[in-house]
């Protein structure tokens, strides 16, 4: 009985893998910073690094990795994190109910989840409020 050949499969199996990456790869609109994502069909995630404690609430620094926030509440029994949606609520002039933690509610590296906004507009308002 003649061997399989084990060449041939290996290489289009390494094909099918690099192809597969490719394609699963996120495409980033309009170069958006990776901080902020878009999910179907009309929501937004922003990856936050808060800062709670601090004498009043603002954005500190919008980079590619998080966008900074300070937060005027401590970080005791949730009250950092409901001052956190109240302030990013105000400033991207939505709703408070459109604005939710989607994770790390108990760290300060954080996703929230805007609702009915487009990424554009999110990535407007806060590349304006960072410049300040």
């Amino acid at each position: 009985m003649p061997q399989a050949k084990k060449g041939k499969a290996k290489a289009k199996a390494k094909a099918t893998t690099a192809d597969s990456a490719q394609s699963s790869a996120p495409v980033k609109p309009n170069n958006f910073p990776s901080c902020i994502r878009s999910i179907p069909p009309s929501s937004v995630a922003i990856s936050i690094h808060a800062k709670p404690g601090s004498k009043s609430s603002s954005i500190t620094d919008f980079s590619d990795e998080a966008v900074g926030v300070q937060i005027d509440a401590p970080a005791k029994d949730g009250e950092a994190n409901a001052a956190l949606l109240d302030f990013i609520s105000s400033v991207l002039g939505v709703k408070r109910r459109q604005v939710s933690i989607g994770s790390g509610s108990k760290s300060r590296d954080k996703v929230v989840i805007v609702e009915e906004v487009t990424i554009q507009n999110v990535f407007n308002t806060l590349d304006n409020v960072s410049k300040y």
